[in-house]
């Protein structure tokens, strides 16, 4: 399916200078050179993230569920919020030292401090333009372009050490799978949960 086909970007540009592999559960991790500048910045993988939650709940708030791009905003909240317990019911279950932790990307189980594996960012970032680029992506080929986002943070996390390769592949992964599973559904999930009001949307709510 095309929509992986982002999975692919990653898993490159994550094993990229693989012979410097030392471990981990792939066999490909290892400490990329350190950069916090420029794009990488942390502070730049902490817009992207935020600017991400922040579109996606208030596409759905302002959109409903109507029409499409309401109902995919929608999914792309059920995706985030379930990938994301997901992600983190990993962390605490694998107890991965990061990068900036160690040098020894086997170093697992470690208490509850150490919340490497998978990366919660990357997750939860696939989990949101996933429902886009299923919705739209075969009448619109340039939301594929959306699948730069988590390719970049993918990136980004390793250069700052906050993730070793196999937490940023595992973390797309995941993001992906429950992302298509959204997409697919009858129906969003969390929308049936909250009053009717929200399946209005303040777009169509506010119309005169």
């Amino acid at each position: 399916m095309r929509v992986l086909r982002y999975l692919a970007v990653v898993a490159a540009i994550a094993t990229s200078g693989t012979a410097m592999a030392s471990g981990g559960p792939l066999g490909i991790d290892h400490r990329l050179h350190y950069d916090n500048s420029g794009i990488w910045k942390r502070s730049n993988q902490n817009a992207l993230m935020y600017g991400t939650i922040l579109t996606v709940a208030g596409g759905a708030l302002a959109f409903g569920d109507n029409d499409k791009l309401g109902d995919t905003f929608w999914r792309s909240v059920d995706a985030m919020v379930i990938a994301g317990v997901g992600a983190q019911a990993m962390k605490y279950t694998f107890q991965r030292e990061r990068p900036s932790q160690t040098s020894d990307p086997n170093r697992f189980f470690q208490g509850s401090h150490a919340q490497s594996f998978p990366s919660g960012e990357v997750t939860a970032i696939s989990a949101a333009v996933t429902p886009f680029i299923v919705n739209y992506g075969h009448d619109h080929p340039a939301v594929y372009a959306l699948a730069l986002l988590p390719a970049y943070d993918a990136v980004a996390r390793m250069k700052t050490r906050g993730h070793w390769q196999s937490d940023v592949l595992v973390g797309a992964a995941l993001g992906t799978g429950v992302g298509i599973w959204a997409a697919r559904r009858h129906s969003p999930l969390i929308i049936g949960w909250l009053p009717g009001g929200f399946q209005v949307g303040f777009v169509h709510h506010f119309k005169p």
